[in-house]
């Protein structure tokens, strides 16, 4: 899928950001995470002003060159609302449903069809959506592909016995672990938190304890893996890059729900999409 979504930048550049241009992206649940993460890494390489929202957030009233917005389905309430609002601007939806009334709002459509799927809780679209993003940022996805196959070769048998699971991550990788806390609540029913790595001292560390993981995405800050080591709770890094240890972190809350008697694919209290009447 990261491939694919790969091989497609070239032919949908003209409708993703160019260089210097102030940018907002939006998204709702898993789609606002993708959006964090790619604002951030936008913004560190130098490319321009990169503004991440909720899509409920959005400030309509804020000039933007470019509105990304990202929706599986094409039909989330809030998203077609957002591309509603800034009309006669420069916007883009990331789709996998092209024909959708998203679609029918934006000026432009990016769609990836075939990384649709059945379950309700968004694995691969999103996964997937990173990779172009990032295909076009000019990262090597062929490589985030073979770090993805080693994600899949990744144990996670041994952590199944923790009670609770803080991730945590710096820059790009804050989405990565706000992402990684949604699927394991979600997919799981299973106490999760995220927090930017360097924050998670300002008191969210005071719950780390015997029988909790801290699991950190990327670069770790300096002396925090020790600081964790001493309140008991298992500090948990994979030397992935952030997108690829996503994969362990996904695979932890099919294990979870599956140990949990859980339907991981279609959990409680949720659709495939929110449509507000």
């Amino acid at each position: 899928m990261w491939r694919a979504a790969a091989g497609c930048a070239g032919h949908v550049a003209d409708s993703l950001p160019r260089p210097g241009e102030r940018v907002a992206v939006v998204g709702c649940g898993t789609s606002w995470f993708v959006a964090m993460s790619y604002a951030a890494a936008r913004e560190q390489r130098g490319l321009g002003v990169t503004d991440a929202f909720a899509g409920s957030e959005f400030p309509a009233g804020r000039e933007y060159d470019r509105v990304i917005a990202i929706s599986r389905s094409g039909t989330t309430t809030e998203i077609i609302e957002v591309l509603s609002a800034v009309a006669g601007r420069p916007t883009t939806l990331i789709t996998a449903v092209g024909d959708g009334p998203a679609a029918a709002a934006a000026s432009e459509v990016v769609e990836l069809s075939f990384a649709d799927e059945r379950s309700v809780v968004q694995t691969r679209f999103a996964t997937s959506t990173l990779a172009l993003l990032r295909a076009d940022l000019g990262d090597d996805v062929d490589e985030l592909a073979r770090q993805a196959e080693r994600a899949l070769r990744e144990s996670v048998d041994d952590l199944l016995d923790a009670e609770q699971v803080t991730f945590i991550g710096r820059g790009a990788a804050v989405g990565i672990s706000c992402e990684a806390a949604l699927k394991t609540r979600e997919a799981a029913q299973f106490w999760a938190e995220s927090y930017p790595a360097m924050d998670y001292r300002h008191g969210p560390i005071a719950i780390a304890q015997p029988g909790r993981l801290v699991w950190s995405f990327g670069e770790t800050p300096d002396g925090l893996a020790a600081e964790v080591a001493r309140t008991g709770a298992r500090f948990v890094h994979h030397d992935l890059d952030p997108l690829a240890g996503l994969v362990v972190a996904q695979r932890f809350a099919l294990a979870l729900a599956r140990e949990r008697g859980l339907d991981p694919d279609r959990p409680r209290s949720l659709a495939r999409s929110v449509i507000l009447a």
